[in-house]
């Protein structure tokens, strides 16, 4: 069979429409402009009442915290490696006894997002190793000059809640930045407290965070199991 021969057997050709179907074939095009006209008309009053949106809307991004005020960030870089428009920015930097932004050696002192790029499509967040990144519901971005559409780490960072110290300070004593990814802090403790309050005597959230250190217990690592406990 010859290459001409087999091109016309894969010819698409439309199904038979019948006679109905060839009789409503010049006003098929309208149903749908037919059914909406009967439907009522819903007008959303925005700006004045904002629009709902569903829980899993991909919007303005956030970089987030642990109960006791250090940052999520370490510095990785892992967002910036997965967005497709190179939207983001990161430059990391290493804690210090002094500086401790976050829990493990490095945090993230630099953090960009252009959305003037960002196409909003979450893979920055898949990326995330640690949950620092996720995105808000929040999607009124639009401005007046560029410049303003290039986000800082300041204008991303999460808010300290009720009950958070700020940073830098220590991490919880006899905790790890493992612990922390799972969970294991849920709150600052009285020596956090005692930290800033030394170096840091008028942060205004030393009143809160020791009110939340009073009804947090004091979270304590687990020992390590020796070979000779665990033969017993």
């Amino acid at each position: 069979m010859s290459d001409k021969q087999s091109q016309d057997d894969m010819l698409y050709e439309h199904d038979p429409k019948g006679f109905f179907g060839e009789l409503f074939a010049p006003i098929a095009g309208y149903g749908v402009t037919i059914t909406s006209f009967f439907r009522p008309t819903v007008t959303e009053q925005y700006p004045f009442e904002g629009p709902f949106t569903q829980p899993r809307f991909h919007g303005r991004h956030q970089l987030n915290r642990y109960p006791d005020g250090l940052e999520k960030c370490i510095g990785c870089e892992l967002c910036a490696w997965a967005c497709p428009a190179d939207a983001i920015l990161v430059e990391a930097a290493n804690n210090t006894p002094d500086q401790q932004f976050a829990p493990g050696e490095r945090f993230g002192r630099v953090y960009q997002i252009n959305y003037l790029r960002c196409i909003f499509c979450g893979l920055c967040i898949e990326a995330c190793p640690t949950r620092a990144l996720t995105m808000s519901n929040d999607f009124e971005l639009a401005d007046y000059d560029r410049e303003d559409l290039i986000f800082e780490k300041d204008q991303i960072l999460a808010p300290l809640e009720d009950g958070m110290l700020a940073p830098p300070h220590p991490m919880v004593s006899g905790m790890t930045d493992g612990d922390y990814y799972r969970g294991s802090v849920t709150g600052p403790t009285r020596e956090q407290v005692e930290w800033v309050r030394e170096h840091r005597p008028d942060d205004p959230t030393l009143e809160g965070a020791a009110q939340a250190a009073d009804q947090v217990e004091t979270p304590v690592a687990a020992a390590p199991v020796t070979s000779k406990e665990a033969s017993a």
